[in-house]
């Protein structure tokens, strides 16, 4: 595949790159999704979850996204990778120390800063150039197994598996690599993930991006180019996230729901009367409407395929 020299910002304006990235990560997720069904998976509803009135069985035209970092998962899915990828040898202690600390801010402070984000993408994309993205997808099967699985919040699975017990697809929607999405979605029994799409020649990461990270109005995007793909009324969809970087996602759905919110987004969700949960503190939501299942949570097993996927744009 020939450079990719014109998705570099002196190319493409700011919006112009968040469409492509948005467009390459919904790209990405339906491939990752029909091979999920070629496999002949199939998610298993938790036993004894109530019925409730939303999200509403068989609504096919109805979907619901899910933000991972600290909204289905407690901190930062790429610093528990690159966590992983230490223990591996893929790169030095003072790296290592760089990832702690990134992390560290992000629990205690519970918000997104952009120039750790910034941080952590230059640092992984430097540490997987010239790495094959098979063995980053068998890697990855592990570090999820090490670092991420008992990380998980019971809670936001449960509304999730709510939607999936209603008949609806469930996505990830996450900043973090598309490779790293998807086994996360799949080892919950999701339908897919939404992330960040890496560019690849020849099976060989290159060290560049197909567009930006799939973050902030990017994310938005990315939600509404598979929604359009896959025949969604974004009116009947739920999102749910903990950051206000994602208002711009939220916004986009008839049911936007902040979870673990920081105190932008709860300000926001306030005013705007959306629902909130917060599972770090085991307040009651300021809404009614979360579903009863919100209380109850269990990890789906499931197994995946290595998926390497990515956008070419004409």
């Amino acid at each position: 595949m020939a450079a990719l020299g014109w998705l570099t910002p002196r190319r493409r304006s700011a919006t112009a790159r968040s469409v492509l990235a948005g467009e390459a990560s919904a790209e990405a997720a339906r491939k990752s999704s029909q091979e999920l069904e070629q496999l002949g998976e199939a998610t298993q509803p938790d036993e004894g979850t109530p019925e409730t009135e939303f999200p509403v069985v068989g609504d096919d035209r109805a979907a619901a996204f899910f933000d991972l970092d600290n909204t289905v998962m407690q901190g930062a899915a790429i610093f528990h990778f690159g966590r992983g990828l230490y223990k591996r040898k893929f790169f030095q202690r003072r790296e290592l120390v760089k990832f702690g600390w990134h992390q560290a801010w992000f629990r205690i402070a519970g918000v997104e800063d952009p120039e750790h984000m910034q941080d952590a993408r230059d640092s992984a994309l430097s540490i997987v150039k010239g790495h094959r993205v098979a063995e980053l997808m068998s890697i990855g099967e592990e570090i999820y197994d090490e670092y991420m699985a008992e990380r998980i919040w019971p809670g936001t699975r449960a509304l999730a598996q709510a939607h999936l017990d209603a008949g609806q697809k469930v996505w990830l929607v996450t900043a973090a690599p598309v490779e790293t999405a998807t086994i996360i979605a799949r080892r919950l029994g999701l339908t897919g993930a939404l992330g960040t799409v890496a560019e690849s020649v020849g099976g060989v990461y290159t060290g560049k991006l197909v567009g930006e990270p799939l973050h902030g109005p990017a994310k938005a995007e990315a939600v509404r180019a598979l929604a359009a793909a896959e025949g969604l009324d974004l009116n009947r969809c739920a999102a749910y996230s903990d950051s206000h970087n994602d208002i711009p996602m939220l916004s986009l759905v008839g049911h936007p729901y902040a979870i673990n919110p920081d105190t932008k987004l709860r300000k926001h969700a306030r005013e705007r009367d959306w629902r909130l949960r917060d599972y770090r503190t085991g307040r009651k939501a300021a809404k009614v409407g979360i579903p009863a299942a919100a209380g109850v949570g269990a990890l789906a097993g499931g197994t995946a395929a290595a998926v390497a996927l990515h956008r070419r744009r004409r």
